[in-house]
């Protein structure tokens, strides 16, 4: 997967300070970009329709017309659906970069700017990515100490940026707490997201109420995932911080925290597509499918595929899985066993390596992650089953790869800004090694 060839922007700046102005433009032009420059909002306004750009750059505050202003006209305008627009302003304040944001801005970037860094923050922010993090990959139990060095040892979850500031995050076992540490060093605990749950179970709920940033006053979450009979999400998360239980309640958290019980069917979340079916599993679990700018990703934790020589296959549950997975771009599954392991855990509601293969390959998946790991499986039965996989799937002639993901790592699904016209440009960069 090679990145995607970059080529120059042309780039519109609104600034009526006019030192700030050809300072923007010169660094900018030095890099490449063609460069048209307005001192006037209201004749940027008038003329960018025609110009088409394929980004502006404009101040908040200007004489004639405020930039959150201008940002929202031009975001709105349906001759301008593929124009970015960026804020380049001295106002350091969150409310301004709420605001930007609702005004459909890319990006917020800070005067005064580095000159040495300013082509390089516009090119991060021109692009549409979804951002994959592992804080937490095993199953069942954490598990510290020297078998897990390689892989990690906390248990399920996963984060996913956007740009805009849109974050999702799956699941909070233990994991979350390392998402905790990673926000409250990088960004001072400031954070906002949807945090999606596959079902109740203490491995994917359990570090909830370790998770800082929900303590945060100015910070929002909405926690969504499916009720079981009448128990809401709500009652399930808050269940476990009763004081019998936790010694802080969930009335203690300073952050906006919502609740949303979830049936499976498709949702839009913040502009961005979000699929969701029952997985096969004690109790309601969810699987998810996140669609974005040409890129998907299927988040399939906690399900059990039956061999097709067991009594439970059950082939119409197969093809829904299939059919909701088909030509994902990223399908991170659960492949807790090993065959022979798996022979002796039937109906445990968990999957084995050789069918997790069957099904990524039916489905046509261009790459499979293997998560949900079991607590006794050190970091060489890990890699092992990598190797299984890989192994299976080239017996099988497939065209899908497979990787073990490592706690602490990223993988970035890159779409930049010429995929909107041409989808031939679509790249990924994967960062697991």
């Amino acid at each position: 997967m090679t990145p995607a060839t970059k080529k120059p922007l042309f780039i519109c700046i609104v600034d009526d300070d006019q030192f700030v102005l050809d300072l923007t433009a010169e660094v900018l032009a030095e890099a490449g970009h063609t460069i048209k420059t307005f001192t006037s909002p209201k004749l940027a306004l008038a003329e960018i329709p025609l110009l088409q750009p394929d980004l502006v750059i404009a101040d908040i505050m200007m004489r004639e017309m405020d930039g959150l202003e201008l940002c929202e006209k031009l975001s709105s305008s349906p001759e301008l659906q593929n124009l970015k627009v960026i804020i380049l302003s001295a106002k350091p304040y969150e409310f301004d970069r709420t605001q930007a944001r609702k005004a459909g801005a890319a990006g917020y970037i800070l005067k005064p700017f580095k000159t040495a860094t300013l082509n390089a923050q516009v090119l991060a922010l021109m692009k549409d990515a979804i951002t994959i993090r592992y804080w937490g990959l095993r199953g069942t139990l954490p598990v510290p100490g020297k078998r897990s060095l390689i892989y990690g040892g906390n248990t399920i979850c996963l984060s996913l940026e956007f740009p805009r500031e849109r974050n999702f995050i799956f699941d909070g076992g233990t994991g979350i707490k390392e998402l905790s540490n990673h926000l409250l060093a990088s960004r001072g605990g400031k954070w906002s997201a949807k945090v999606f749950i596959s079902h109740p179970h203490w491995d994917h709920i359990n570090a909830i109420p370790f998770f800082t940033p929900m303590y945060i006053p100015g910070n929002e979450f909405e926690i969504i995932g499916a009720k079981h009979g009448q128990i809401t999400m709500q009652e399930m998360v808050s269940a476990q911080m009763d004081g019998i239980y936790f010694p802080v309640t969930i009335r203690e958290m300073g952050a906006k925290t919502y609740f949303k019980d979830l049936e499976p069917g498709t949702y839009d979340f913040d502009g961005i597509e979000v699929k969701a079916m029952y997985l096969s599993h004690p109790g309601k679990c969810l699987g998810y499918r996140v669609n974005y700018g040409g890129r998907s990703f299927c988040y399939i934790t906690d399900n059990e595929i039956y061999p097709v020589d067991t009594a439970y296959h059950n082939p119409k549950y197969e093809r829904e899985l299939i059919d909701f997975m088909r030509g994902a771009d990223i399908a991170i599954m659960d492949a807790t066993y090993f065959e022979a392991e798996y022979r002796k855990k039937v109906t445990w509601g968990h999957s084995s390596i050789n069918e997790v293969v069957r099904i990524a390959d039916a489905a046509g998946v261009r790459e499979l992650q293997l998560f949900h790991h079991d607590p006794d499986q050190d970091d060489a039965k890990i890699e092992l089953k990598g190797k299984i996989a890989n192994e299976l799937l080239a017996a099988m002639h497939s065209a899908t790869r497979c990787v073990v993901p490592k706690e602490g790592h990223e993988v970035v699904l890159e779409c930049d800004y010429m995929a909107k016209t041409d989808a031939s440009n679509i790249a990924s960069d994967m960062l697991l090694d």
